[in-house]
């Protein structure tokens, strides 16, 4: 293995990390997720399929390694100029025991959802083989919890993504027309975001037509869209790491009395969740105000999601909004708030906005409008 000089990282992310740990009665941290590896260091590499990895963190209260292979060692030399980093040839699991060796680790934490059973085992077998006095401790959500809250940078980049994204809607927009079909449209919007400036979609798109926009989740097809059906998009684009996340649900010619009746409880309902969006909020709690307009309406049966989560370098982050929600909003936070009710004979609506929690309420980051005509296309 080789390594540059030691460098000890100063930067809040790190400091609070080092708490953190001591705190929970750890020497040694290893992180292996690739966003909070991104969020505490820089270092951008995405791991490939589950059981590769492009690098670990091993923070302690002296040390900062970052370890990883040939084929990111310019990389990470590059992003994580303060951190040491370490070159292993044969394997991250091979090369782990020397580097807590080297570090004197004793009470080591790992990110557990990371792990597979196999590494895990693989690392201990490593560990008792060099007789490395080492015990390790399973965390869940370390480097999560610090992420929840964003910073002033992180808004501002987050607001970007929005940006990215709505200006790309914009001019799909004028590019739609009937007979377009729904893997078609996810295409030219990709395609509109990369020109807007995002550096990818943050999942990958969903455009649902007729009955099939009443699959939360569908998959984009070769169907091609109908005048007077609902077509639900869910989109969002990735810049600088940061997910933006946004629904509409649109319709070719002027909307018919069943899609402005069900569109117009949908964004009752989310007006209303932003309306409760606030400091010390609860998740559970902003998710009932949505749920039980809905319900009220006739049609609780039909929104069977929850009605939002946080996003940041993932897209799927804390905190939830949901009936098993145990979280409590903070100031920073930002949110998805995304109602929508859905009927397996005729189609469905979502509408989503991002909000972030301010100290005295919410702001919805989106500018696109949310009038029903404004969604019909003629």
């Amino acid at each position: 293995m080789t390594s540059n000089t030691p460098k000890i990282p100063t930067s809040p992310r790190v400091v609070r990390l080092r708490e953190a740990i001591a705190r929970n009665g750890l020497d040694t941290f290893i992180v292996l997720i690739d966003a909070n590896r991104r969020y505490l260091s820089g270092y951008t590499a995405k791991d490939g399929q589950f059981d590769e990895t492009a690098g670990a963190l091993i923070i302690t209260a002296e040390h900062c390694l970052l370890a990883t292979d040939s084929r990111y060692d310019l990389q990470a030399r590059q992003e994580a100029p303060e951190y040491e980093v370490v070159r292993y040839r044969k394997s991250l699991f091979d090369a782990l025991p020397g580097l807590l060796e080297q570090v004197q680790a004793r009470s080591v934490g790992f990110e557990s959802t990371r792990l597979t059973v196999k590494q895990h085992q693989d690392l201990i077998d490593h560990l008792a083989k060099n007789q490395i006095p080492v015990h390790l401790v399973a965390t869940d959500n370390q480097v999560e919890f610090m992420r929840v809250a964003k910073d002033p940078t992180e808004v501002a980049i987050t607001r970007k993504a929005v940006a990215c994204a709505e200006t790309a809607f914009r001019h799909l927009k004028a590019w739609l027309q009937p007979g377009r079909t729904e893997s078609g449209v996810a295409r030219k919007l990709e395609e509109l975001m990369v020109e807007a400036g995002a550096e990818a979609p943050s999942f990958p798109i969903i455009v649902a037509a007729g009955d099939n926009s009443a699959k939360p989740h569908a998959v984009p097809g070769k169907r091609p869209i109908k005048i007077g059906e609902p077509v639900l998009l869910d989109w969002g684009a990735r810049f600088e790491g940061y997910c933006s996340d946004i629904s509409r649900t649109i319709i070719f010619g002027p909307p018919d009395e069943q899609f402005q009746k069900i569109y117009a409880i949908v964004r009752q309902a989310q007006a209303a969740a932003i309306a409760a969006i606030k400091p010390g909020a609860h998740g559970q709690a902003v998710d009932t105000v949505a749920r039980n307009i809905i319900a009220a309406a006739g049609f609780g049966d039909h929104f069977g999601h929850s009605l939002g989560h946080g996003t940041g370098l993932c897209i799927h982050e804390a905190p939830r909004l949901s009936p098993h929600s145990d979280d409590f909003l903070e100031a920073g936070m930002i949110v998805t708030v995304e109602p929508g009710i859905y009927l397996p004979e005729w189609g469905g609506i979502r509408l989503e906005n991002q909000v972030l929690v301010t100290a005295n309420g919410a702001d919805v980051l989106n500018t696109l409008d949310l009038d029903a005509n404004s969604l019909a296309i003629s």
